[in-house]
């Protein structure tokens, strides 16, 4: 008996879904429908002042929307305000914020929104391992998704030829920030000379290191009379320090 109660529940379910198609399956509403709408014409001009602009390295983006659940039944609303929620940014996955401001109950609900942007990098061509100075022969241009990630992209040679790597870098890895530091030209303790110029005149000292010394970076050096200064570390082990 029980085995045809359930091919008889089965059947009876099978012909509601054939006179009601719509049964069980979530539909867009006119109400999602236009909130949807709203949320695609506000995204292309704050997509266009979010996207970095650098002529020499265009961007081309590509957008993916999401829909919003078709079972919202949200109060009416005389305005809404389109925003991007605090703390998030138009770039990978994002959501675009859809509030009510003018109504009887106010309300805030979001839309899934995927940002893509294509352009040229610098990518990883062999292993190189941790704590390795990069040379130009360690990576080739090709075209990657900088959204990928949310660190920036080290586009140019001159942002990360001669640092270090912060890890062991495979092969594909578009070179970003947090995979290069500056490579260390000495350490606390070390005797380091110290120069400084002006119109006409010179100076150089051998002073002792405070600080280590990251190329680019600032460093604490203090000279033989005990005077402590700071100065910019340069390539060739040294530190320039402005007068």
């Amino acid at each position: 008996m029980r085995p045809t109660l359930h091919r008889l529940l089965a059947a009876c379910g099978w012909a509601l879904a054939l006179l009601l198609p719509g049964l069980g399956t979530a539909h867009a509403t006119p109400q999602t429908d236009e909130l949807e709408k709203t949320a695609r014409e506000w995204l292309q001009p704050a997509l266009d002042a979010a996207i970095p602009k650098d002529d020499a390295l265009p961007l081309r983006t590509e957008v993916v929307m999401g829909t919003l659940d078709t079972r919202l039944r949200l109060a009416p609303c005389a305005k809404v305000e389109p925003h991007l929620p605090a703390g998030s940014r138009l770039w990978g996955r994002s959501r675009i914020g859809l509030r009510c401001v003018e109504g009887p109950s106010r309300w805030n609900v979001y839309v899934p929104v995927t940002v893509r942007a294509f352009g040229p990098a610098w990518v990883i061509k062999r292993p190189v391992d941790a704590g390795a100075t990069l040379t130009q022969e360690d990576a080739e241009l090709a075209e990657v998704d900088w959204a990928a990630s949310p660190v920036t992209v080290l586009a140019r040679p001159e942002m990360w030829v001669g640092q270090q790597t912060a890890f062991a870098l495979t092969p594909g890895l578009a070179i970003r920030q947090n995979m290069v530091r500056p490579s260390k030209a000495f350490a606390a303790g070390d005797q380091v000379r110290v120069n400084s110029s002006g119109t006409g005149f010179s100076i150089s000292v051998t002073g002792l290191a405070l600080t280590a010394g990251l190329v680019g970076q600032s460093a604490r050096i203090r000279l033989p009379g005990g005077r402590v200064v700071t100065g910019l570390v340069q390539e060739d082990q040294t530190v320039e320090m402005a007068l």
